[in-house]
């Protein structure tokens, strides 16, 4: 049924719609594809909203979380709404956030931290969590299939890629040197000002800067930062007492770290041949 869902968003035969009503139905489609792209991160963010906070049939609730975002993962690749190579950069996002978590709720570092046993608990982070990384980049690689996206003017890979290291970096080093977010996004503004990422709602391309889109799903992910510190499953330090909103600023911290995501996906080979780079 979901694969004729897909087939039904992805068929992109000319429509005579006129413009208002050609307007509505792009908003419908745009919608729809969006959601559908975040067919893992809605099924594992309802899972961890409805998770009793005792677990389920004796098994801890960070345990039964990992369980279900593997049964997600491979049930997603053997209905393949996902390839194997699509997987295996999932499992790149998930050890890349596991590490940067394994550091933040570190003795020393204590940024936020995870209350709850687990027998899945290494370092203070149970598992389940670098799922929450992982599901960005599911996200974007399903986004890019869905949209048929095409990138204009994207800068040379080694570049792309040198910001998104020191961007990866700064999570790390900003608690010993200093915070360098705004100067690694003012040299990524300049670096993606020109680049523009065409999508196909319906049977038109349409077009957007790439910046926005990174701007865009950063907010988004820390709406869905707000409602996991609501439902306790993690917490910052200013909310153990009480709960009160994720600051402001980690909107700028997740738009970063989407940046660097992309920059993951964009190195796929079956993704390179859609980005233009520019030459001069």
């Amino acid at each position: 049924m979901l694969a004729a869902f897909d087939n039904l968003l992805m068929d992109d035969r000319p429509r005579d719609l006129k413009s208002l009503r050609r307007g509505l139905v792009e908003f419908l489609y745009f919608g729809f594809k969006n959601a559908r792209s975040c067919l893992f991160v809605f099924t594992f963010m309802a899972t961890v909203l409805v998770m009793p906070r005792a677990g389920l049939f004796g098994i801890p609730r960070y345990d039964v979380l990992l369980i279900v975002a593997l049964a997600i993962q491979f049930g997603m690749v053997y209905a393949k709404l996902e390839t194997w190579d699509e997987l295996k950069a999932v499992c790149l996002f998930h050890v890349v956030g596991f590490a940067l978590e394994a550091f933040k709720v570190s003795g020393n570092i204590q940024s936020w931290s995870y209350p709850d046993f687990a027998y899945t608990k290494i370092f203070g982070v149970p598992l389940f969590a670098g799922f929450m990384y992982a599901s960005v980049g599911s996200y974007i690689v399903q986004a890019w299939r869905m949209f048929d996206l095409r990138i204009r003017h994207h800068p040379p890979y080694w570049m792309a890629a040198t910001i998104a290291l020191l961007i990866y970096a700064n999570f790390f080093t900003h608690h010993y040197i200093g915070d360098y977010r705004w100067y690694l996004a003012a040299c990524a503004l300049g670096l993606y000002s020109r680049t523009t990422v065409i999508y196909r709602p319906l049977d038109r391309d349409r077009q957007m800067p790439l910046m926005l889109g990174f701007v865009l799903i950063g907010f988004f992910i820390w709406l869905a930062e707000n409602m996991g510190t609501f439902w306790g499953v993690w917490r910052y330090p200013n909310q153990l007492g009480a709960w009160s909103i994720v600051h402001i600023s980690k909107w700028s911290s997740w738009s970063l770290l989407v940046i660097m995501t992309f920059t993951i996906v964009a190195s796929l080979k079956h993704i390179k041949s859609k980005i233009h780079i520019a030459q001069d």
